[in-house]
């Protein structure tokens, strides 16, 4: 990776500001200051890539600690992109979820295409044909 002596990944969840700037600049979508506010503070596990001060990367794990988790918030800085930075966060993600879920434990993400590639690396499979993934998304 081009800026890896430069990089720090941290086992924490970002600051709201950074997390909200982040989510903006890697195109996903918006999310409200309060709802960020409360979901960092209810992460499992977080990862979250520096360089030097500014967040470049992130991951983080949500879900009810023992049967069902998901993997939320995988964003890379654009700049950043194609340098194997999701990778390493994913990687991370991974050996928590190996050392502290238990046994049967569901773990689920929303794949957006082309990411959906590197999640497959992982071992995570496509729902369909057996079930499909659905949302309700509370805009007001």
């Amino acid at each position: 990776m081009e800026h890896e002596k430069k990089l720090q990944i941290v086992h924490e969840a970002p600051s709201l500001e950074d997390y909200l700037a982040l989510r903006r600049q890697a195109g996903l979508s918006e999310r409200s200051r309060e709802g960020a506010a409360i979901g960092l503070r209810n992460s499992f596990f977080a990862v979250s890539v520096y360089r030097e001060a500014e967040l470049v990367g992130m991951g983080r794990v949500i879900g009810d600690g023992g049967c069902f988790m998901q993997v939320v918030d995988i964003a890379v800085r654009p700049d950043f992109q194609g340098q194997g930075l999701g990778k390493w966060v994913m990687g991370e993600i991974m050996e928590y979820l190996e050392r502290e879920a238990p046994p049967k434990t569901y773990v689920s993400l929303i794949a957006d295409v082309p990411a959906d590639r590197l999640y497959s690396q992982f071992g995570f499979q496509y729902t369909q044909p057996r079930s499909q993934g659905m949302y309700l998304w509370l805009k007001s």
